[in-house]
């Protein structure tokens, strides 16, 4: 359902004009200034759970507003000019590694409801990796948009397990963007206690707060 929904969206977006999603300058969906702004830079944030969090672009300016375009607008062709960023966040969390599942993050039922379609798992397949769908929300939560660090935690709480997964495996979370950290602990807590081991964490953005921290490198 999520990929018929994509391609209907896709087909709709060819039939009407549209700007670019970057600088909103007509005649085409992402114009050649704003397509080269979405070249990946990953870089690496360790987190205080153990893991990494594999970033590709900075989630500020063309990349925000590619990315919000993808996530609001519900213009899901973007998804593949976003892809390159997001296969060069996973093949540098998967450094040395045979073989990971790639376990997105879900959307919030709300979120699912209001747009159709999964934001990463339509990224991942675009990258050309099969989304594992091994986490579930176990309850509501709020949005997490004007929530600090602290109340990001505890809205997170306990609100994720993981499901048909087995144990010992190895998998890397997927999310869109990272900004405190939160939804990644959230879910590698999940995880583990399934019997998973997390290697890593990727997202396809990482606001500038985060990538401001100390401990930032490029792998």
């Amino acid at each position: 359902m999520d990929e018929l929904i994509a391609a209907l969206r896709g087909a709709l977006a060819l039939l009407f004009p549209v700007s670019c999603a970057g600088c909103n300058e007509g005649g085409s969906p992402l114009c050649a200034r704003c397509a080269a702004a979405l070249s990946p830079d990953v870089r690496r944030v360790e987190l205080d759970t153990g893991i990494a969090v594999y970033s590709a672009l900075e989630y500020d300016g063309v990349a925000a507003r590619v990315i919000r375009a993808l996530k609001q607008s519900g213009r899901v062709g973007l998804a593949r000019r976003l892809a390159p960023a997001m296969r060069s966040a996973l093949a540098a969390a998967a450094a040395g590694e045979r073989e990971l599942l790639a376990v997105p993050v879900p959307q919030s039922r709300r979120s699912a409801r209001r747009r159709g379609y999964s934001v990463v798992e339509l990224l991942l397949r675009r990258a050309g990796a099969s989304p594992s769908r091994a986490l579930a929300w176990r309850r509501q939560i709020a949005d997490q948009r004007g929530l600090d660090r602290e109340g990001r935690r505890r809205n997170l709480r306990d609100a994720l397990e993981a499901r048909r997964i087995r144990a010992g495996v190895r998998v890397v979370i997927v999310d869109d963007v990272v900004t405190t950290g939160a939804t990644v602990r959230a879910a590698q807590r999940a995880l583990e206690a399934g019997g998973a081991v997390v290697v890593a964490a990727v997202t396809l953005a990482a606001t500038p707060k985060r990538l401001g921290e100390r401990g930032v490198t490029r792998p």
